[in-house]
């Protein structure tokens, strides 16, 4: 039987995964995709907390099309502008950004 502490140790995981993706890579793609993963985790968790604690309300389960909708939407941008200033100069994005953190 799978429980509540199931779907939140892989919610846990995922967020691990894409924080530490986030956090050390230098292409801006995989810290797009690690963003993703992030988001995935807070779907999980949601969905599960909405099934097992109010299962009849499920008010969690309504906001996890909204948050796909909003990732989707997040990852077609930045992947237009990654890929806009990749063709257009030679400036690498991530390395520009962690310039402009000092």
């Amino acid at each position: 039987m799978i429980t509540l502490n199931h779907y939140l140790v892989l919610a846990a995981a995922l967020f691990c995964i894409g924080l530490y993706g986030v956090l050390t890579s230098r292409n801006a793609l995989r810290i797009v995709i690690s963003v993703e993963l992030i988001l995935n985790a807070v779907n999980i968790n949601l969905a599960a907390f909405s099934v097992f604690v109010a299962p009849k309300q499920a008010i969690g389960v309504s906001f996890v099309p909204f948050l796909m909708v909003i990732a989707a939407a997040e990852f077609g941008l930045a992947l237009a502008i990654i890929i806009t200033l990749n063709r257009t100069s030679d400036i690498n994005a991530v390395e520009s950004l962690r310039k402009l953190w000092g």
